[in-house]
């Protein structure tokens, strides 16, 4: 089996290199669009090819440009003309042919003072997805964007999932003051995420927007809000990589979740966790879990959230945690955190199909 996906990094132009992708990108936008309104006129395919083409671009980004200007025909012509599709972002693409992926930089050829030249751009990348690049099965199209003044590469690869033969369990109990607690069926366990510090983040950036409401600056408001939704997004993603890696590790085949739909709506809420409970995206979290575990071959299930933090995991007697600790009359104790996630690992599958049953 495979699996698509998309590889984000981070790039760090020079001044000279910014302008001539920012040159670029326009062109190619405004080139695709001008096709777009040939092919809408005469409702009909261009046939035109690179050579037809007199723009600054190389003859590969030409081909894409074509490409991409009929694809944007075919939806307009879906919607039989009465909405038209236009490019506004800049942005520019290349075949897996014609770029390169060094240590430190991306390898792609433009056309300066008339000439093509390949130029080598610095980028940001972490082991992580230097790892999913290394280890893809196919690499697909790259993908340069503008995005808050930022320049962004976007590569499509393909890969291949292997398969795990393995039948170990561990349970992944998502909360507020620890984001996650996770223990396997040998009760290894994992705590990852530091909930006091992303509480700490958000109360930071909601007291700044109160501050700029009152001034009604709601362009710093926004630009606010896009940080931390940035800050939180990192997090998910780092909580998510860590409880993979700790999956891997420990030769788990099957990782269970609690299914936290309409979670906001069942849990009661305190004045003090209000909006914590309201900003923090259990679905996202879960997701980013998902996807990173299925890459690896590692199964994700969904289990029915009811009790699994009063219930007790040797006698399942329900008590309710005084704090975070939990007691049972039967003498069992632990971390509340804990005992959620020993009991979704044990608890059955929403939609009954259970690998480990």
């Amino acid at each position: 089996m495979s699996q698509v996906m998309t590889v984000k990094l981070k790039l760090l132009p020079t001044k000279e290199q910014s302008a001539f992708l920012k040159i670029s990108s326009l062109i190619y936008i405004n080139t695709v669009n001008s096709l777009v309104s040939e092919m809408i006129q005469t409702k009909e395919l261009t046939k035109k090819t690179s050579k037809d083409i007199d723009v600054l671009l190389n003859s590969s980004v030409k081909n894409q440009v074509i490409r991409d200007a009929k694809s944007v025909f075919n939806k307009t012509k879906k919607k039989n003309y009465t909405v038209r599709h236009i490019l506004k972002k800049p942005v520019i693409l290349w075949n897996n042919q014609n770029f390169k992926v060094l240590d430190e930089h991306i390898s792609v050829p433009l056309i300066i003072k008339d000439k093509s030249k390949r130029v080598s751009i610095k980028m940001i990348a972490d082991q992580y997805e230097l790892d999913l690049l290394n280890s893809s099965s196919k690499i697909g199209t790259l993908r340069i964007t503008q995005k808050n003044k930022k320049w962004i590469a976007q590569i499509a690869i393909e890969c291949s999932i292997p398969t795990q033969s393995s039948a170990k369990v561990m349970g992944v109990d998502l909360g507020i003051k620890i984001p996650a607690v996770c223990s396997t069926d040998e009760d290894e366990v994992l705590f990852a995420g530091n909930g006091k510090q992303n509480k700490y983040i958000r109360r930071r950036y909601g007291s700044c927007r109160k501050k700029l409401g009152r001034v009604k600056k709601q362009n710093a408001i926004d630009k606010m809000n896009n940080k931390e939704q940035r800050y939180m997004k990192d997090q998910d993603h780092k909580i998510s990589r860590s409880i993979v890696a700790f999956a891997v590790s420990k030769n788990v085949g099957v990782i269970k979740l609690e299914q936290l739909i309409n979670i906001r709506k069942q849990t009661s809420k305190s004045r003090k966790n209000n909006r914590s409970l309201s900003n923090w995206s259990f679905y996202r979290l879960a997701m980013y879990i998902e996807y990173k575990a299925n890459l690896l071959g590692i199964k994700v299930e969904y289990v029915d959230p009811s009790y699994t933090s009063q219930s007790c995991p040797n006698c399942t007697i329900k008590n309710k945690a005084k704090d975070r600790q939990y007691k049972c009359e039967c003498g069992y104790s632990g971390h509340r955190d804990l005992v959620g996630a020993k009991n979704i690992r044990y608890a059955p599958v929403l939609d009954g199909k259970s690998l480990t049953a």
